[in-house]
């Protein structure tokens, strides 16, 4: 972890050293738009770096806004949207991105809510791929949550590749409502 932090610095202070001296302004990554009706157009790669993001504080812990936990220690569906995905991507638009920073508030205020972010995949390709696709989804959407101050401790990640559809249809639209992070509520 030391050496990862200390990667991190090495490479971040290179970077505006590089921007400083070659007069230029930062630019925000590349972001891959994900649309429903078919592939992203753009390639971009999927290890993109994720930003820092909105500038998040704790709250206190007599917060009126806090939800308590149900009393049975579950929750049936879970108050966080589904994110989704182009195809064959783990990137994720700038609607995922904004889901994510209404979510990573949510969390904020419900700190004693843990989260199982799965990863999901349309029924194109093969068990295994899709269950890696799925996993690289799932760990996007962790990384962006930890980015805008929400605890790794709180995020954990399942792939289910394409064994749990959202909708069973075999088109476009059934494969768009596929290619998604859901999150469960978990204790």
């Amino acid at each position: 972890m030391r050496l990862q932090l200390a990667c991190w610095i090495v490479l971040g202070t290179a970077g505006v050293g590089l921007t400083v001296g070659c007069g230029g302004t930062k630019r925000p990554p590349a972001v891959s738009v994900a649309t429903p009706d078919g592939p992203d157009p753009s390639p971009p790669p999927f290890a993109e770096r994720i930003g820092d993001g909105a500038d998040i504080s704790p709250l206190s812990d007599d917060d009126p806004n806090q939800v308590e936990w149900p009393a049975n220690g579950s929750w049936e569906d879970s108050p966080l949207a589904d994110v989704y995905f182009g195809y064959d991507r783990a990137t994720l638009s700038d609607e995922a991105r904004a889901t994510l920073e209404q979510h990573a508030l949510w969390l904020q205020t419900n700190r004693s809510v843990n989260i199982v972010v799965e990863g999901h995949c349309d029924e194109r390709g093969t068990v295994e791929y899709n269950l890696a696709l799925g996993a690289q989804r799932a760990d996007t959407v962790k990384e962006y949550l930890v980015s805008l101050g929400v605890s790794s401790r709180r995020l954990r990640t399942v792939s289910y590749g394409k064994e749990r559809p959202a909708d069973a249809g075999h088109d476009e639209r059934a494969w768009a409502r596929n290619r998604r992070a859901h999150f469960s509520v978990a204790r």
